[in-house]
């Protein structure tokens, strides 16, 4: 029995999935900017901007867009302080509302839709770099091998570790950046040309209720998008750099709210906007089909190149360092952090996202519907009924405080399942929808059930000294080969 409780335990405490300390946090405020400028441009963003523009002019896509940014932006920043304050990863989270072996369920939609936007994005990549081969040398024409070779590389750069994925992003960014605006520039001015203005046009205007719908249903495509690695957002958020015994929540997650309230939707708008740009001039969103009709030579290979840049700076950090953490704790300890890098790679090109792109809206909106109920559940199980204390001795105990009902806590499924259908039920408005039903659900069924036939020690004795992280100047340290495990006050 002894040994079985020990193999146990060590399934629990891969390496990659214990708590990061202090020292070990290597992310600033600016190489999250970084990180965020690189994430938000991408061109599945485009789709959405094109979508808008479809119904309602480009100020009130864009107007749309900054309030769905800025709303995930802020949900953003609150769920990442289960990495800051206490190091941790989404799936090793996801044993107090899920429970320990309940976790793999929710964990692994996650990671199917990560691997999803990985496939997608790589396929965007690999047709850009096609096309600036194919102007070098016309005879070229391989999409499928130039997918190959650029999965291959961010493969490669994210098994590297976070910190490679960093120092890609502080170089990726600027030139996004300049040739972001290359590519804008070069697109209204074939449109001023044409004799049309790129901030008047819809291509069948709607008015009244119609038009309301069309703005909501573009803020709440924005909030699906991000919807994704606003769960697992404390996968990264672990590796920030926070002030120790720094009690201000504000000050404490500077590094995210930076990151998520200005970066994020700022680049993201601006995004938007070439997608309705690129739609006004090709009927299509995708940049690489407008730019081939506005450019040629150079020009044309400088602004692909670009597009293969965004969709690699956005896939490592946003795609693959989340799905690898969670598909490592899944299959367990004999699988590393970077040998689950690889298993992304084959599960989103297994899926062929690129396949389901002329729907990407409904898509990102089912997304949202799915994940925001997941979101919902975090929130309220770490803000409200564990008040930010977490008991992180016992999320690596297999018979601890999170094993419930043979490792699943069922309010945590009952909670999901019913605000996953609700939202899908109310598609258009999925992840608000998604997010509160479940959060209510699970708030109600823990505190005046739940939790009292299963008692949780952080809730029944809120001792911060006991409980907190960063906040009161501790590392969680989890000794990996015994079923013992210790905690440690950094001074």
């Amino acid at each position: 029995m002894g040994k079985t409780n020990e193999n146990n335990n060590s399934y629990l405490k891969s390496p990659d999935l214990l708590p990061i300390g202090y020292n070990q946090r290597k992310i600033g405020v600016m190489g999250f900017f970084a990180m965020w400028v690189g994430m938000a441009i991408l061109l599945a963003t485009f789709d959405i901007g094109a979508s808008g523009v479809q119904s309602i002019s480009l100020p009130w896509v864009v107007l749309a867009t900054l309030i769905g940014c800025i709303a995930v932006g802020i949900f953003i920043s609150i769920v990442g302080d289960i990495g800051v304050e206490h190091g941790l990863s989404f799936p090793v989270y996801m044993r107090a509302p899920f429970g320990i072996v309940g976790t793999h369920i929710p964990s692994i939609a996650r990671a199917v839709t990560a691997s999803f936007w990985f496939g997608l994005n790589t396929y965007f990549g690999s047709t850009a770099i096609n096309s600036i081969i194919h102007t070098i040398n016309p005879e070229f024409d391989n999409w499928l091998l130039c997918y190959l070779i650029f999965a291959i590389v961010q493969l490669i750069n994210t098994a590297s570790g976070i910190k490679w994925v960093e120092r890609f992003a502080d170089i990726a960014a600027p030139i996004i950046i300049i040739l972001s605006l290359i590519i804008y520039n070069t697109l209204t001015a074939d449109i001023a040309e044409q004799g049309g203005n790129v901030w008047a046009w819809a291509a069948s205007p709607v008015t009244g209720g119609a038009a309301v719908t069309a703005f909501m249903i573009v803020i709440f495509a924005n909030m699906g998008f991000w919807a994704t690695l606003g769960c697992d957002i404390p996968t990264i958020s672990r590796f920030f750099k926070a002030p120790k015994y720094e009690r201000n929540w504000f000050k404490r997650n500077r590094t995210n709210l930076i990151g998520s309230l200005i970066a994020m939707p700022l680049t993201e708008t601006f995004m938007i906007m070439i997608g309705a740009a690129a739609f006004m001039v090709a009927g299509s969103s995708n940049p690489v089909i407008a730019l081939q009709e506005t450019a040629s030579g150079w020009m044309l290979a400088m602004l692909l190149l670009m597009i293969v840049l965004t969709q690699w700076s956005t896939n490592t950090a946003a795609n693959i360092v989340p799905a690898a953490a969670i598909f490592s704790n899944v299959l367990g300890p004999k699988v590393s952090n970077a040998i689950a890098v690889f298993v992304v790679g084959i599960v989103g090109t297994v899926i062929q996202p690129w396949s389901v792109y002329e729907i990407l809206t409904q898509a990102l909106l089912f997304f949202g519907a799915v994940l925001s109920a997941i979101s919902g559940i975090l929130v309220v199980d770490y803000y409200m009924l564990r008040k930010r204390r977490v008991n992180v001795q016992e999320l690596y105990e297999h018979d601890g405080q999170f094993r419930f009902h043979g490792g699943v806590n069922i309010v945590g499924f009952i909670a999901w399942v019913i605000g996953g259908i609700v939202a899908i039920l109310f598609m258009d408005y999925s992840f608000i929808v998604g997010f509160i039903i479940a959060g209510a659900v699970y708030y109600v069924l823990a505190k005046h059930w739940y939790f009292k036939k299963f008692p949780q020690a952080e809730i029944e004795d809120p001792n911060d000294e006991k409980y907190l992280g960063i906040t009161v100047g501790r590392d969680w340290v989890i000794k990996e080969s015994s079923g013992e495990s210790q905690e440690e006050v950094v001074g």
